[in-house]
């Protein structure tokens, strides 16, 4: 099946083209064509001919989102208004599979985890809500247009090659340059007694394709790995897989404002309809995240 990658650049996006032999990227079919450009889309689309799309293509650091609001809301929200309508132009009839985020849930009681597809969503940055707002949209194109959408709520998900913005591979990279001699034994870290669902980007990837050949329209879909993992546990894991001794200095400009202390969500829809569930151990997961970091600074 071809299918079209948008964000085929990005941390998934990578994954998936080197995973799906039919996957064609978005960068491939015209130098930086922009999501917002709906002429240039057409024209995209038009050369590709997909039977599917995977819409990876987003403002995806929480940070960003409050520095530059303006920006999120225009690549994530009007980018995939622009694209749903490009695809409609040009006479597409496939799935078109929006990835949205569990971040849009926003705070949740202890009590109500597992997180469920049924909860509503009560976005609290300018990231989850550009999501929220596109899921919506992709709901009433489901119902009003031309062609069948499904949508995904991916929760935290790790892997080899991430970027160091993201929690687990910045703890990864800092042990590194620890092992290797550049830096002092002290590891830069934020709150470490919260937790949250991690779930391997492969795992991840083998979920999306899942859904595009059996999600059904409409409906939106929790990719987690329905467990917590603190991240005091994963630095310490990390640190004894690089056999060295180091100690957690707390930073409080890496603390997030009313942060959400536990989260974990529930995948069983996703299993009911497509037999999904992660099958990479988060042990195994960590080992690659710290080998991608050591190569970096092996002397």
């Amino acid at each position: 099946m071809r299918v079209l990658v948008t964000g085929d650049l990005g941390f998934v996006g990578q994954r998936v083209m080197a995973a799906w032999p039919g996957a064609v990227g978005l960068s491939s079919l015209g130098p930086e064509i922009d999501i917002g450009d709906s002429a240039a889309l057409v024209k995209a689309l038009r050369a590709c001919q997909p039977q599917a799309v995977l819409h990876l293509a987003a403002q995806s650091f929480v940070p960003e989102s409050f520095n530059n609001p303006e920006k999120t809301y225009a690549i994530n929200f009007t980018g995939t208004l622009r694209l749903l309508q490009a695809l409609a132009d040009t006479g597409f009839k496939g799935k078109f599979l929006q990835v949205g985020s569990g971040d849009a849930y926003g705070l949740v009681p202890l009590a109500e985890m597992p997180i469920q597809e049924t909860r509503a969503l009560k976005p609290r940055s300018p990231y989850s809500v550009s999501k929220a707002a596109a899921e919506a949209l992709c709901f009433q194109w489901s119902q009003t247009g031309p062609f069948e959408v499904v949508m995904a709520r991916p929760f935290n998900h790790i892997g080899a090659g991430q970027s160091s913005n993201f929690a687990v591979p910045d703890f990864a990279r800092q042990i590194a340059q620890v092992a290797a001699g550049l830096r002092d034994p002290v590891l830069r870290v934020g709150n470490m007694d919260v937790s949250r669902d991690f779930t391997d980007v492969d795992d991840i990837v083998h979920a999306y394709e899942l859904l595009l050949q059996h999600g059904v329209n409409g409906e939106c879909y929790n990719v987690c790995s329905g467990q917590e993992f603190y991240l005091r546990d994963l630095v310490e894991r990390l640190i004894k897989l690089a056999g060295v001794d180091a100690r957690l200095e707390v930073d409080p400009e890496r603390f997030r404002p009313a942060e959400q202390a536990r989260i974990w969500g529930s995948y069983d829809k996703l299993h009911k309809h497509t037999g999904w569930r992660p099958l990479i151990s988060m042990d195994e997961t960590l080992l690659l995240i710290y080998q991608f970091s050591e190569r970096e600074f092996r002397v």
